[in-house]
């Protein structure tokens, strides 16, 4: 009866002692910093130091003054596959976190059960019984080393690495939706252009012919005439192909099928017009919100829990085992057995292949350290990019707007002379080239102009905050998820507000 009291004793102040010296192994993740770019300034704090403020980046396409470009845009944040996609990585991390937590409580390795009836016959009698059995096995295995808390530690900078990608499809699917939105109207605009030109060129044929038909000029200006005025034409049929495969592109990331889109059947040939409006922020810092920076930041944290997992392998695992067993006949004799006691397993003699795997993943968390590095310098490298070609294209505009006023002042000074008999008919014919060439460069440059102010709010990492506001799927998916019950606590936990997890680590070096 002594022994009987003093094991559980001497086995509870064993675990005691034990817990007391657990440590965690690997380093301490710290998020890094990379000095070349804390104090940069981009272009566009050099260019427009006098652009309006905005308080954020969160709906930045207002800014374009479009009703119809917002509304597609909204649309595209429900219905976009990639989307979707997206949001359902974030419920299977979320699973993942849910199993590295589970493995630092005990865990029932193994349950059983049985029942046996036997019986015999000897000398004409028949004797039968029957017995009974269950029996338990559970684990639990000391986080000594700090191997299950690094594990949580990998599987939870994992989630917010995806929720950061969920983040990051986001902004790249509302630019795309922008960027199409804007070449659709700026391929309506060069069809009306093209159709105008072809008719101002129609006229002149029309005039050519009728003055060759009475003797008043030779054939040379019918057949110039003509041959400009199909070339023009000839322009159309690529302008149209090009629209219908940009309206085809837009409809497929809205999820419908193929074909024009019946909220852009109004303002045909409008290009969304705006200005870019500035925040506050210094560069560094709203680089450090980009999606994608964010992605490659928690990717790094998630490395270096894996260097503490691989030196806990180099250490002894200990654990205790408890079993519980229960033996019963038909007669009502039962037998209650159990047992409960430590072990300890060590790969003492593995040859150097634990070692060596440290080596690894300390050499991976670098690799993906200098990933990270990368990441932030191609971002700013993408705001200054499209912040030069934003201001330059502005500039752009402005001359070619005068060269389109003058060429079509000289369209009409040369069809005058023309037909005062003053200039011949290649002085026209230079003219109208010039007209037609200006305008569709104007229409381009335009279009290029909003084009790059999406892509300098691209670059800026704005508009991922709203996905926080909207569910992780669909509402047909979600009925489904549900009918299986494990997944109800997944799909009714909020996701973490915006920027969560960048006050989770104070900025230094691993």
């Amino acid at each position: 009866m002594i022994i009987d009291r003093f094991v559980p004793r001497l086995v509870v102040g064993g675990v005691c002692v034990l817990l007391s010296g657990c440590t965690v192994l690997g380093p301490d993740y710290q998020r890094p910093v990379v000095p070349e770019i804390e104090a940069w300034q981009s272009a566009k704090t050099q260019l427009f130091s006098g652009a309006p403020t905005a308080k954020d980046y969160q709906q930045w396409w207002t800014q374009l003054n479009d009703p119809a470009l917002s509304a597609l845009i909204h649309e595209a944040m429900l219905k976009n596959p990639d989307v979707r996609i997206a949001g359902l990585r974030i419920l299977a991390a979320q699973a993942q976190l849910g199993i590295a937590e589970s493995l630092k409580n005990p865990q029932l390795t193994q349950a059983t059960a049985q029942w046996l009836g036997a019986g015999q016959t000897q000398s004409g009698k028949s004797t039968s019984g029957s017995s009974y059995g269950a029996a338990f096995n559970l684990g639990w295995e000391l986080d000594f080393w700090g191997k299950f808390q690094r594990s949580i530690e990998a599987a939870d900078a994992s989630y917010f690495a995806t929720i950061a990608q969920y983040d990051d499809v986001q902004v790249l699917m509302i630019a795309q939706v922008a960027q199409l939105y804007v070449t659709i109207r700026t391929l309506e605009a060069q069809l009306q252009i093209a159709n105008e030109n072809a008719q101002i060129q129609a006229r002149s044929l029309e005039i050519t012919q009728r003055q060759f038909n009475s003797g008043n000029t030779a054939e040379l200006d019918v057949q110039q005439a003509k041959t400009q005025y199909l070339a023009t034409l000839s322009t159309i049929p690529q302008l149209e192909t090009n629209l219908r495969q940009s309206q085809n592109a837009l409809s497929t990331i809205l999820a419908r099928a193929p074909g024009p889109l019946p909220e852009m059947a109004s303002n045909t040939g409008v290009i969304p017009e705006g200005k870019l409006a500035l925040v506050a922020e210094m560069p560094a810092d709203l680089l450090r919100r980009r999606p994608d920076i964010r992605t490659a930041e928690r990717q790094l944290a998630a490395q270096s829990a894996l260097i503490g997992i691989a030196e806990s392998d180099l250490y002894p695992s200990i654990t205790l085992a408890g079993t519980l067993g229960i033996n019963a006949t038909g007669s009502g004799h039962s037998v209650f057995s159990w047992g409960v006691g430590p072990s300890i397993s060590w790969n003492i003699l593995d040859s150097g292949r634990l070692t060596n795997q440290v080596l690894v993943e300390d050499a991976v968390f670098w690799q993906v350290h200098e990933l990270y590095r990368e990441t932030v310098f191609n971002a700013a490298r993408e705001v200054d990019d499209a912040a030069i070609a934003y201001a330059n294209s502005e500039t752009e505009i402005k001359l070619l707007t005068q060269t389109g006023e003058a060429a079509k002042r000289s369209l009409e000074i040369a069809n005058t002379r023309y037909r005062e008999g003053m200039a011949d008919f290649q002085r026209v014919l230079e003219s109208q080239r010039a007209l037609f060439s200006q305008q569709a460069q104007l229409v381009n440059s335009r279009g290029a102009h909003i084009a790059n102010l999406i892509r300098l709010y691209k670059a800026l990492g704005g508009g991922w905050e709203q996905g926080r506001l909207r569910p992780l799927v669909t509402p047909e998916v979600e009925k489904q998820l549900r009918s299986r019950d494990d997944w109800t606590p997944l799909l009714d936990s909020s996701q973490p507000k915006a920027g969560a997890e960048l006050s989770a680590q104070s900025p230094s070096t691993h």
